[in-house]
């Protein structure tokens, strides 16, 4: 019988993904609270998603929904982030911004109903948010330290990941936009094949920068213009295969001139005024080759 479960990859062919239609917990009355750049239209932020759910389908992917209504959490139609999940399962993480605990244990609910065994969940202090986690490849995972994720969220994943042969390297993230904006390592760098990856060099931390570099990592750089409009925030939905926000041509013609193949997706209310791109909105379940 095929594994139904494991993602430790950011570029292997995606097979099975987890996403959340926005609701009514998403057209927010209070945008400010949310770090939101105003009120999302409910309506177009639907079909906004129901265009991105078509190019993941017509990608090869099976799209499976999170369906459960989560009042008061704006934030989870991100379900990138309140897990990752192994070849043994999913880890549950602790969200490190407040308005958003409580997706957790939404999201561990639904792995249930679809069968993904949970792995380990982090407790007591730690934090930690998917969008800090970037499998660099199958036994190593990157881990951003930032307002999101802290030292015992990494001591847990390291607890996590030790039994399964996997490593972490720390990433100190810069300060940028400070506590209440959404910076992740992945707003700075996104994989788009098993040696490629677009970044924002100027706020990629030097010694990871150094460690693609002995890596033998191809860079394609995102100009600081659409860092802002999440150039840097990239799906892979294949090796050389990729999902990106719209609006965002330099970076666009970069990944062309780089050999890959680009989707992009129209997100003004889903992604533009929440913080979120494309590899926010997906919770990959099932990569393989």
């Amino acid at each position: 019988m095929a594994k139904s479960y494991g993602s430790q990859s950011m570029v292997d062919p995606l097979r099975r993904v987890l996403v959340k239609r926005p609701d009514k917990a998403f057209a927010v009355d209070d945008p400010a609270a949310w770090h939101y750049a105003g009120q999302p239209d409910l309506e177009v932020a639907q079909q906004e998603h129901d265009a991105l759910v078509s190019i993941l389908r017509e990608a090869g992917a099976e799209v499976l929904y999170h369906d459960e209504l989560q009042h008061d959490r704006a934030d989870a139609i991100f379900v990138h982030d309140p897990a990752i999940v192994t070849d043994h399962g999913a880890i549950i993480l602790r969200m490190g911004k407040d308005l958003r605990r409580g997706e957790e244990a939404a999201i561990a609910r639904r792995f249930e109903e679809l069968e993904v065994p949970i792995h380990y969940e982090l407790h007591g202090e730690a934090r930690a948010e998917g969008g800090d986690l970037l499998w660099i490849d199958h036994d190593a995972l990157a881990v951003g330290q930032g307002f999101r994720t802290n030292e015992e969220g990494l001591r847990q994943l390291r607890e996590a990941l030790e039994p399964l042969g996997a490593t972490v390297i720390p990433v100190p993230l810069p300060y940028y936009g400070g506590p209440d904006a959404c910076l992740h390592l992945m707003s700075l760098i996104s994989l788009v094949d098993c040696d490629a990856a677009v970044i924002c060099l100027p706020l990629l931390p030097v010694p990871f920068w150094q460690y693609l570099t002995k890596r033998s990592f191809r860079f394609i750089e995102v100009p600081h213009e659409e860092f802002e409009s999440m150039g840097t925030n990239v799906l892979a939905l294949a090796p050389g295969k990729c999902l990106m926000l719209e609006g965002n041509p330099i970076t666009r013609r970069r990944l062309e001139e780089a050999g890959c193949e680009v989707f992009t997706y129209k997100g003004n209310e889903i992604s533009l005024k929440a913080e979120g791109g494309p590899t926010c909105l997906t919770r990959p379940i099932l990569r393989s080759p």
